[in-house]
């Protein structure tokens, strides 16, 4: 009799296996040939060498399963342990608009023309620009993206950065060490990752650097590999910012540059980063830059009137 240790590092071993273990049992029943025995995060199977190969395949499977939606019922699982392969799993999950469930299932999705061509520009290019006004979901669309990477283990780890611009107020004014005064400017980012995945397995990301936050400064003299890397607020990035963070970009990765140009809090004389790399890189096929507009806006009806609005201010 052959023995394997298969141990749960991504998901908690008591959610996957459900209430008093109900969904353990199902998966018991679904192999009466095995003996398994379930201990914390490891799990013990004793049988033929065969069957626990299935068994093992099944297992990844109902853990990627929870891994994208942050949760499993009876009715999953039941379903999950019939299918054949990975690739029935994927087309069980049905909607490619759909890039991730967040918590409580929250379907997230790309809902306009212009967020829909994101997703679609980041699977032939590996470099994007997203530029566009406030409220267009740029940002929230491109870390959705990130995720959806993540979990389908195609990168290592996310790495979000803003330029730390003061846009009317003063940075060193703010209370607190580094971490403190720089958190306020990355909060959207935060906000749109606590969309997206659970507060414990957030939390572990960061603490094992799974999903970095840092000021734009922080990447300098980095090389990233195997990632999915987002320059957001990237209007407020100088010449020399942008040029190094443009290359920074490793192997196997993905950048994504968003901003808006309208919305420069650069001093006057500073030349915004993003308004020359959209003029320098626009001919190079590799790089795909998609402008999304008031008809993107995803926010409060009252948000596109006040765009329009300020158009006609700004002489647009």
């Amino acid at each position: 009799m052959n023995e394997r240790l298969i141990e749960i590092t991504e998901i908690n071993p008591s959610a996957l296996f459900g209430v008093n273990n109900r969904y353990l049992q199902i998966i018991k029943e679904h192999f009466p040939k095995l003996k398994i025995v379930a201990r914390d995060s490891q799990i013990k199977v004793f049988g033929e060498a065969e069957i626990i190969d299935e068994f093992e395949k099944k297992l990844q499977m109902l853990v990627d399963y929870f891994h994208r939606f942050n949760s499993i019922d009876e009715n999953s699982v039941e379903r999950i342990l019939l299918l054949n392969s990975q690739e029935e799993l994927n087309k069980e999950l049905g909607d490619n608009a759909i890039l991730v469930y967040g918590i409580n299932g929250k379907i997230i999705k790309a809902k306009t023309k212009n967020q829909q061509e994101m997703v679609k520009a980041l699977k032939k290019t590996d470099m994007l620009f997203a530029v566009g006004p406030a409220g267009t979901g740029k940002t929230y669309t491109a870390v959705a993206l990130a995720v959806k990477a993540l979990k389908e283990k195609e990168v290592r780890k996310i790495i979000l950065t803003r330029p730390a611009v003061e846009a009317g107020e003063n940075l060193g004014f703010l209370p607190g060490d580094l971490k403190e005064k720089l958190d306020p400017y990355m909060q959207p980012l935060y906000d749109a990752l606590r969309d997206m995945i659970p507060y414990e397995k957030l939390e572990s990301y960061f603490e094992k650097g799974v999903i970095q936050i840092a000021p734009l400064a922080f990447m300098r003299g980095r090389t990233l590999n195997d990632s999915y890397v987002i320059l957001d607020e990237a209007q407020n990035a100088t010449h020399i910012q942008m040029k190094m963070f443009l290359t920074r970009m490793g192997l196997n990765s993905k950048f994504v540059i968003t901003g808006d140009p309208g919305q420069v809090d650069l001093p006057k004389k500073q030349a915004s980063g993003l308004k020359e790399a959209l003029v320098a890189l626009k001919n190079i096929p590799e790089i795909s830059i998609i402008h999304l507009d008031d008809t993107d806006v995803m926010r409060h009806r009252i948000v596109k009137r006040i765009i329009d609005a300020y158009k006609v201010i700004d002489g647009e």
